[in-house]
């Protein structure tokens, strides 16, 4: 009756543990991942990236609210195509790089709309600010690659205003317009590889 008894209580954990989610750990792959953005330049946009950056996040889609991301990006590493440009956006009147080398992401909520898209919410620390910021996500899924590794991707998109963190510059131009604009897009290619 006893063996019985234990034997039944195994059973029970044992159903439990196989019913349970758990939330894998990915690392991001810099190959297949892309920490863009685009701001207003007068009347059209100008698009640019960092070219590096690390990081992690947790995904479970059985329970995609335990989702977590961290991402570190060097400011330095900013990339618009143009040199002289680059030069100005690491310099004092934008990104600061000597005095602020890294810009970074913290998660704090992960909400899922559909099994398709959620909503990421976090902190966003920028030029020494941290701001609150929110991201749409649309949810690629989970996937093995040819070699056997276990993938999963997102796309995701943010707006911010750069002068709530402190990037201010801009210069007035004769017909009432400015140079630059104060809202950026930011525009996300995420695709992680799951850690044994």
């Amino acid at each position: 009756m006893k063996s019985l008894k234990i034997s039944a209580v195994l059973a029970a954990a044992l159903f439990i543990f196989s019913n349970s989610s758990y939330a894998s750990t990915y690392k991001i792959d810099l190959d297949h991942s892309t920490v863009g953005f685009k701001i207003r330049h007068l009347l059209s946009y100008t698009q640019g990236q960092f070219n590096e950056f690390d990081g992690i996040f947790d995904y479970d889609p059985e329970k995609p609210e335990n989702s977590k991301v961290e991402v570190t990006v060097k400011a330095a590493s900013i990339d618009t195509n143009v040199k002289q440009r680059d030069d100005h956006l690491r310099s004092k009147d934008f990104f600061d790089v000597e005095q602020f080398p890294p810009l970074s992401f913290k998660s704090t909520k992960f909400e899922a709309l559909s099994p398709e898209k959620g909503k990421l919410e976090g902190l966003l620390t920028l030029h020494g600010v941290e701001k609150p910021i929110s991201f749409d996500v649309d949810i690629h899924g989970i996937a093995k690659d040819a070699w056997g590794n276990v993938r999963s991707a997102f796309s995701a998109a943010a707006k911010i205003n750069r002068k709530d963190f402190g990037l201010s510059w801009n210069k007035a131009l004769e017909t009432g317009q400015v140079m630059v604009g104060e809202e950026v897009i930011i525009q996300l290619e995420v695709e992680g590889i799951q850690q044994s």
